[in-house]
């Protein structure tokens, strides 16, 4: 099992470090079938990579249980991962979560887990401020050369850190800015292909909107919400000393829920998200011509300099860039959007059933699984419990794990004390 660690590790680092000089999508693009392929012509995937993914994991029970569709349901301290603008409609005072994903269980590892701590304090009838603390552990690891001899262990580990303002401008709408530290440490004072590994260090922030319109739908009252963010919007990072950086997981994410109340005691929400990277999309070093020979690829060393040209963008060039730098144009580009399907229903607001589905593009990571759960809210304390089903053959680190997050309504402990 800790050869399995540390693959994952050395995963990691492969595209940190042999990246600048080597590209792992050798194959050629062919024009004609519209993707990358391989030499018998089936399209292979072109998955968009960043530095430290970890900050993309769903970190919640509750939008884990509605295939990670969060960013416009209704708001509780989680809401910094999707959109930090909902806390601006917070009812409570103040709340708090945890919440706890074993990670790779499936594969036999109990030592690989992520934590996640959030909570909220309402400021005044317009403002809150939230936090957030992300602990993504990756065990214990044992490292060797490639002949095998020890060179140590370590204990890779990464971290984030964010506070956000949310305000309201206006009875339906909000706003929030929500500011990150984020530290990376995978391998350092080990050695890979010459290069010594260092910990890497990032500042990010997120802009997010959410609008709520209250309605009726059916007879029943009811509620509409939009919620939109641009998330990760921070530094490029290495772990090494090369002049080459690599992004972060920037996202723009587009959220919509209905919210029905058929009566005082039962509710139904459906929500739908739509998220994309906002990265640049790799490009091959070859394509194909008519004749179905390979020749150099011209979009990807324009400038001759030895580095793929995708990975020497700026920040803001890969941000706006990213919806029109497929080799495969808008075709590609409409492979590269994720799809969240959720529902959740409670009854008289203390017991939920949800369930969702996840769709990712089989030539842009293939992630399709199906999401159920459960919320059981009593008095002051509220649980929720996640579980996943992959619907086809891809390994997720989530497979057969049970995920659990505890909310903590602080009002209600208050007003309970004081009775």
């Amino acid at each position: 099992m800790r050869n399995m660690k540390l693959k994952l590790i050395i995963g990691c680092l492969v595209f940190a470090i042999w990246c600048p000089n080597k590209d792992l999508n050798a194959q050629a693009y062919d024009p004609a079938a519209g993707c990358i392929t391989d030499s018998n012509g089936n399209c292979l995937p072109n998955t968009i990579l960043s530095a430290m993914p970890f900050l993309r994991i769903v970190p919640d029970a509750r939008s884990g249980a509605m295939g990670d569709a969060g960013l416009a349901t209704s708001v509780d301290p989680n809401a910094l991962h999707f959109n930090a603008s909902k806390l601006a409609f917070v009812e409570n005072n103040i709340g708090l979560s945890a919440t706890y994903t074993p990670w790779l269980r499936d594969l036999g590892l109990q030592d690989v887990y992520l934590t996640y701590l959030t909570g909220y304090k309402n400021i005044d009838e317009l403002s809150t401020v939230g936090f957030g603390l992300r602990y993504f552990s990756l065990g214990e690891i044992n490292f060797t050369d490639n002949q095998g001899n020890s060179t140590g262990s370590g204990k890779p580990r990464e971290m984030e850190f964010s506070v956000a303002y949310a305000r309201k401008l206006g009875e339906n709408f909000s706003t929030a800015l929500t500011a990150k530290y984020i530290y990376s440490n995978l391998a350092s004072g080990q050695t890979v292909g010459g290069f010594e590994i260092n910990s890497a260090n990032a500042f990010a922030a997120d802009v997010s909107l959410m609008y709520v319109k209250p309605m009726t739908l059916g007879g029943y009252e009811s509620e509409l919400s939009f919620g939109f963010a641009l998330t990760n919007i921070g530094s490029k990072v290495t772990y090494t000393n090369n002049l080459i950086k690599d992004f972060l997981p920037m996202n723009m994410g587009l959220g919509t829920a209905l919210k029905m109340n058929f009566d005082q005691y039962n509710s139904l929400t459906f929500a739908l998200d739509i998220n994309k990277l906002t990265i640049p999309t790799p490009v091959p070093p070859f394509i194909l011509d008519e004749n179905g020979d390979e020749q150099p690829n011209p979009r990807y060393d324009a400038d001759g300099d030895g580095f793929a040209d995708y990975r020497d963008e700026s920040i803001f060039g890969a941000l706006f860039g990213s919806f029109s730098d497929a080799e495969g144009g808008f075709s590609e580009e409409m492979k590269e959007l994720n799809f969240s399907f959720g529902m959740e229903y409670w009854y008289d607001q203390q017991f939920a059933v949800r369930a969702g589905y996840y769709y990712e593009h089989p030539e842009k990571g293939d992630r399709k699984f199906l999401t159920v759960g459960v919320g059981l809210k009593y008095n002051v304390f509220g649980l929720n419990l996640s579980y996943l089903v992959p619907t086809n053959n891809r390994r997720n680190p989530l497979d057969n794990t049970l995920r659990f997050t505890l909310n903590f309504d602080l009002d209600a402990y208050r007003n309970r004390n004081a009775e």
